[in-house]
């Protein structure tokens, strides 16, 4: 089956719609059904919007800020926030967590979900640890998670508990508290410490186990996990594709050998970029380390095309729940031309492509069509929340189940 039949199969649902008012079957009348939100989770980063959210940009920036932010919410459903600790706690006791509350807010007074990245990561951090002993650094550690997750409790309740694992006890890129933490208990302990602290802090949080590494060596860890009994609420795997597109052969081998932990896969973390790719060599991508790579026509039309096909390979595939795009502008990290729009703010193809499949292809906008006798309607239309109108009255419901299904709408009497 095709990827577009695939995605038909396992994203849409072939509902029948029966229409009441006070329980009485709405018969041979005019209505107008239209979709409000997608049940799939397409995200990207919310960096760029903190300090649109906390009144700290004006002028031209402001007006580049909110142009980006018109774009921003016009495709994507799903925020996600940065809690690297380093910056977010670079003083002990003084944390930022009011221009991170303000972004949240800010986003969810606009329907988006947020996400918060990461809780606990060897990477990026503060320099007041290393002084600690490790006991004091892993009082610390659970410090911070306990804080962020009940500060930010019903605002973001999705976190990647923790990141990059895989290489956590080996990392050889300076002294940091969480690898000696990490060396000295072992990777497991670390991970239920992340994973169980968070979840008393918030019985209701979803936690992903988060990393790179689509090796061998990340299916050993996450069975090491399970079999220790922690609890994982989804897989997070990050598509950093600087090099090269991935093809869809070993995206859909990648997607099956982790779907066998019966897990949900979020893709964290992708990337395409529209100019020259990252020489094949690199191992390291934070090695790469330029300040002119620019996008380039021949590149974006590329990109273009990846994108679309990159976004149809995941959603075909029924373990797939969400996916990150890593920035929606140029420039941002590694200072990659991997933006889906320029840094002048002007759509790039791929934006115009990824748009035209979100709320085109895979949107069901606003179509007038009748019930019938008995009130009921034929609706077929992805997974998310859609809104009834007949006349002056109007009622909002779900379409939960893929395939065929039914459906009652209650209208206001």
């Amino acid at each position: 089956m095709t990827p577009d039949g695939l995605i038909e199969q396992n994203r849409t649902s072939d509902a029948i719609v029966t229409v009441t008012v006070g329980g009485v079957p709405v018969a041979s009348r005019q209505v107008v059904i239209g979709q409000r939100s997608h049940r799939f989770l397409f995200g990207s980063t919310g960096f760029d919007f903190v300090p649109l959210a906390n009144g700290e940009v004006a002028g031209t920036e402001r007006s580049l800020a909110e142009g980006l932010a018109r774009q921003w919410l016009a495709l994507f459903n799903v925020a996600t926030l940065p809690f690297y600790w380093a910056r977010f706690e670079p003083e002990r006791g003084r944390p930022d967590t009011g221009r991170l509350l303000a972004a949240a807010h800010w986003f969810a007074d606009r329907g988006v979900a947020v996400k918060g990245h990461p809780l606990c990561w060897h990477t990026i951090q503060p320099d007041w640890l290393l002084p600690l002993t490790n006991e004091e650094i892993l009082d610390a550690q659970k410090t911070r998670i306990r804080r962020e997750v009940t500060d930010f409790r019903g605002l973001i309740d999705t976190w990647d508990a923790i990141n990059e694992a895989v290489i956590m006890p080996v990392f050889d890129r300076g002294e940091n508290g969480i690898t000696r933490i990490c060396r000295a208990n072992g990777r497991i302990a670390t991970i239920r410490m992340a994973f169980d602290t968070a979840r008393r802090s918030n019985p209701s949080a979803f936690l992903l186990l988060n990393d790179f590494d689509m090796s061998t060596a990340y299916e050993c860890l996450i069975e090491g996990v399970l079999e220790a009994g922690i609890k994982i609420d989804a897989l997070g795997l990050q598509s950093h594709m600087h090099q090269g597109y991935w093809g869809e052969e070993k995206t859909l081998e990648i997607v099956d050998r982790f779907a066998r932990y019966g897990l949900p896969i979020h893709f964290t973390e992708s990337t395409l970029v529209s100019g020259n790719l990252m020489p094949p060599e690199i191992v390291d991508l934070n090695d790469y380390q330029v300040t002119d790579w620019p996008s380039t026509p021949e590149g974006e039309a590329r990109q273009a095309d990846e994108v679309v096909r990159h976004y149809k390979t995941l959603l075909s595939h029924p373990a797939v729940e969400a996916i990150t795009y890593w920035d929606i502008a140029d420039g941002r990290w590694l200072n990659a031309p991997s933006g889906l729009v320029r840094a002048d703010g002007s759509p790039k193809p791929a934006y115009d492509a990824l748009l035209g499949l979100v709320k085109g292809q895979w949107w069901l906008a606003p179509t007038t069509t009748s019930t019938d006798a008995a009130g009921r309607v034929r609706v077929n239309g992805f997974l998310g929340d859609y809104e009834l109108t007949a006349g002056d009255r109007s009622a909002t419901f779900r379409l939960e189940q893929k395939g065929p299904t039914s459906v009652e709408v209650q209208l206001p009497e």
